[in-house]
């Protein structure tokens, strides 16, 4: 293991998504966040199924940054129960791991 995590976050529209990006890199929470247009979610909420168009977040960042990250995109997502999920990054160039080092805050 790096001790990296990329963390997936489903948000409503393109807004959200800018919203929540900008503010975990500006908060050096995530080094980095992709914006992954064209996310169709089936879902079951309140005893209902649902289906709805959402963008995906993939957010880079050290896993001692996660209750950090978590705790911001719980402040600002609009969802009752936002999408927060981490996977652990097993292995990647010793540069991109470095870089994530460098701009995500310990």
């Amino acid at each position: 293991m790096t001790g990296h995590i990329v963390v997936f976050i489903t948000v409503p529209s393109p807004e959200e998504g800018e919203r929540i990006a900008g503010a975990l890199v500006e908060k050096r929470l995530a080094a980095c966040v992709n914006i992954v247009p064209g996310v169709r979610s089936i879902y079951r909420w309140q005893g209902k199924i649902c289906d709805d168009r959402e963008l995906l977040l993939v957010a880079k960042t050290r896993d001692s940054l996660f209750e950090r990250l978590e705790h911001e995109v719980k402040s600002i997502h609009p969802y009752k129960v936002p999408e927060i999920i981490a996977l652990p990054i097993i292995k990647g160039s010793k540069e991109y791991l470095d870089w994530i080092d460098e701009s995500a805050a310990t």
